[in-house]
């Protein structure tokens, strides 16, 4: 009978993948030994494996000038990294090594943009892309950027009044998007995305606030959905509202000659995870060049703002199941040495999904399980899989530790989990290690953060 779990394995999905193999009976990721991790850094454990970060960014380019190629588009492809998704600068400095640029979200954004220059990892011609609502303290270093002679930086406006505020700010002329308030899907909770200024009104609000005035040039339209880019009907029909936008603008607007389609390439988060970024890519490309041949304006320069797509897939957790409660005669819980609420918050708090395997005990029998975190919180539970509704792992034996791994965790975790503060009760941020190669291809490891302490979190507390 086929009751050990690399035989589960087997049969539901495909493996090995180009990320996962197994080798001498543990799970290796992109050729690491798991298990040697947990042996040298113990658990829990964060991971960020740097290469990935780069190999996505050259990935989605070469598929854009492939596509620009094949269409015969005559104009520029700009990768921007979306800095919200991971703010931490072993993510930044390396996604920099790719003639790559950058979106920012808010106010200390920009803080980090300078650190960025005064490193010389970014220029004044590097394209600083910023969105969001714009306060008082955003609009300042927004037009600090512009004043001290970084021409790329291109606020994106958000409403109504952000125009005005910016030119009361600087001193220098400056180039400008506009963001479209595109329409949700209609199962949505809301009807229109509240970023931006809606398809209607954006031509009226170029031709009072913008034609006649001296200092400022746009440039750019951005288009951004909340459900990112998908092959349905949704996805194209609002494309093409948008791209009647920029053509109707463009006609009366010649500094208008990029359009930006935002991020929301998926990532994978399951290993039956099927989705055909270069047919996406292909088609996207060929909607423009046709919708802009047929209007007679020229195609625009096109912008993207992949966030989970560049660091997503490099990011991964490592946990030990400590227990096993049987709760009734059909439950099982397997308690692991941290908490999801804490380390994986988007698994509670939007239903998130991410790729989870064994990393050893393959060739023993398999049993389904729920996974059960440290906290005296309900929510605290991880109960299925992406593609099969259920989890099922190693059984459980006392005297054999079970190691299990949660992988393509990369993006919004830490951030969202709050990294370095006070987590759901007082559970402390695991050890987080960077994994690099080397010029020769050798595997690089270093501590990047020691497990948080009680003296830090005490320290916080104000005791």
């Amino acid at each position: 009978m086929n009751t050990k779990y690399i035989d589960l394995i087997d049969q539901t999905y495909f493996f090995p993948t180009e990320e996962f193999k197994l080798e001498d009976k543990t799970l290796h990721f992109h050729d690491i030994d798991l298990m040697e991790l947990v042996e040298q850094y113990g658990s829990p454990l964060k991971f960020t494996y740097l290469p990935k970060i780069s190999d996505n960014i050259q990935r989605a380019q070469r598929w854009f000038n492939d596509a620009f190629a094949k269409a015969d588009y005559k104009a520029k492809y700009h990768y921007c990294y979306c800095t919200k998704s991971s703010h931490f600068k072993h993510v930044l400095d390396t996604a920099l090594t790719n003639d790559i640029h950058l979106e920012t979200s808010s106010a200390f954004d920009i803080d980090i943009i300078k650190s960025l220059k005064a490193e010389g990892k970014i220029k004044d011609d590097t394209y600083i892309i910023s969105n969001g609502f714009k306060r008082e303290k955003y609009i300042d270093n927004i037009a600090d950027l512009i004043n001290s002679g970084h021409k790329n930086c291109i606020p994106i406006i958000d409403n109504y009044e952000e125009l005005d505020l910016l030119t009361n700010a600087t001193y220098k002329q400056f180039k400008v998007g506009i963001r479209i308030a595109s329409e949700e899907e209609p199962k949505f909770e809301f009807y229109t995305s509240r970023l931006g200024i809606g398809y209607k009104n954006i031509l009226s609000f170029y031709k009072n606030q913008i034609q006649e005035n001296k200092q400022v040039s746009l440039k750019m339209l951005h288009f951004f959905i909340n459900t990112g880019i998908r092959d349905n009907a949704y996805y194209w029909n609002e494309l093409h509202k948008c791209l009647k936008v920029y053509i109707s603008l463009k006609k009366i607007c010649p500094s208008l000659d990029s359009l930006n389609i935002g991020g929301g390439f998926p990532i994978k988060n399951s290993l039956a995870f099927e989705f055909d970024y270069e047919y996406m890519i292909n088609e996207i490309v060929n909607q423009i060049k046709q919708v802009c041949d047929e209007a007679d304006v020229d195609v625009p320069h096109i912008f993207t703002e992949f966030g989970s797509f560049t660091v997503g897939e490099s990011g991964g957790a490592i946990y030990k199941v400590l227990y096993q409660k049987q709760q009734n005669d059909r439950e099982k819980w397997n308690m692991i040495n941290s908490s999801f609420i804490t380390t994986l918050p988007d698994s509670w708090a939007i239903s998130k999904r991410f790729i989870m395997l064994a990393l050893n005990r393959w060739n023993e029998e398999y049993e389904r399980v729920l996974l059960g975190g440290l906290t005296c919180d309900s929510d605290d539970y991880y109960n299925s899989e992406q593609n099969v509704n259920a989890i099922y792992l190693p059984k459980y034996h006392k005297d054999k530790p079970l190691y299990i791994g949660f992988f393509n965790t990369g993006a919004y975790q830490e951030t969202i989990g709050g990294y370095g503060g006070i987590q759901h009760c007082l559970i402390p941020a695991p050890k987080h290690i960077l994994i690099d190669r080397d010029e020769n291809g050798a595997i690089q490891t270093r501590v990047f953060k020691e497990q948080q302490s009680s003296e830090q979190m005490l320290d916080i507390l104000g005791y």
